[in-house]
């Protein structure tokens, strides 16, 4: 059960934290989808204690999106408990710690997975940020920086006894990055050593990993990273076949230039159109992927910047995709 504060979720599917990905409208879609709780992008906490405007943009939450997380990181403690407080006052359901970020120049300032190289001060700053705020607070991490070093047992109990409410797991060190297999074993390991919820992460690609991930480990939770990417039916298909035992939604091209309309409409309201139509582009090869002349389409897109245009394009193309048949 993944349980934290007024959240309540039995097999909760979690979208995760992804920069330049999760943002506002993209929340909103995987909501729509099924998502039980999604996350803003990671915050920069000296961003936010330096008032960077860009910075503090990232933390906007509304209330259609909840139950919803603010993730934010660094490796300097009074940095995170400003950045934090700073966070509190946008109201989330939680507030989350990056301690698993494995990109290097995160790394080397002793933030995301840095913090695994000391596990002590790990406990301290993530105690530090607790005591400062009144939300509950999770953390996100990896298994070690490298085989040779995984401590996540020893890692996992000190952030409980810091106070954590729930901690989700990448089941890969830091050195792995997004390689190689991820380590579910370990998430039934760390069960054992902690009463709080534990919830995996990495190799969750199919809604068929996501019910492999929970018969395997018993995770209270399965984050959802890169394979809700241009696939937010992710969520959807996930429970059905959960909970049916089989997978109902049927993902055709009109499914997902419609999904694809719907997500620019969302971002446009909270953006604006100019702005949201230049920031959508990222997201056509995702929604389009496998249709085809595609890349003709795509190359269409990207010449407009209006929501009529832009409409006028995608419905066209599925009048034309209509009678074909197309594998999606």
């Amino acid at each position: 059960m993944f349980k934290v504060g007024k959240i309540e979720r039995e097999k909760a599917i979690l979208l995760a934290p992804m920069e330049d990905v999760t943002d506002i409208s993209f929340r909103l879609i995987c909501k729509e989808l099924g998502a039980d709780v999604v996350y803003t992008e990671f915050v920069n906490a000296e961003g936010l204690i330096r008032s960077s405007e860009r910075t503090h943009q990232k933390l906007k939450i509304i209330e259609e999106e909840r139950p919803v997380g603010i993730q934010i990181y660094g490796g300097n403690t009074k940095s995170m408990v400003g950045a934090a407080k700073i966070a509190e006052e946008e109201s989330p359901d939680l507030i989350d710690i990056n301690a698993g970020c494995w990109v290097k120049g995160v790394v080397k300032l002793g933030a995301g997975a840095g913090l695994l190289k000391d596990p002590v001060y790990m406990q301290n700053l993530v105690k530090e940020v607790i005591d400062s705020v009144q939300l509950p607070v999770t953390v996100k991490t990896r298994l070690g920086i490298d085989d040779k070093s995984i401590q996540i047992l020893e890692v996992a109990k000190r952030l409980e006894d810091a106070g954590a409410s729930a901690l989700t797991i990448h089941c890969r060190t830091r050195v792995m990055g997004h390689k190689g297999e991820a380590y579910w074993e370990w998430i039934p390991r760390i069960k054992e050593v902690v009463d709080i919820p534990v919830v995996l992460n990495g190799d969750v690609l199919t809604p068929h990993d996501v019910k492999e991930a929970f018969d395997k480990t018993n995770a209270d939770g399965v984050m959802i990273a890169r394979g809700a990417i241009g696939n937010p039916w992710i969520f959807k298909e996930a429970k059905e076949l959960i909970n049916d035992g089989y997978i109902t939604t049927i993902i055709d091209e009109e499914l997902r230039i419609k999904t694809c309309l719907r997500h620019l409409e969302l971002a446009i309201k909270v953006k604006g159109e100019r702005r949201a139509i230049l920031e959508h582009r990222k997201f056509y090869s995702g929604y389009l992927r496998s249709l085809p002349n595609v890349s003709q389409i795509r190359k269409a897109l990207m010449v407009p910047v209006s929501y009529g245009e832009i409409e006028d394009i995608l419905l066209d193309y599925s009048e034309k995709l209509k009678g074909m048949s197309v594998t999606v």
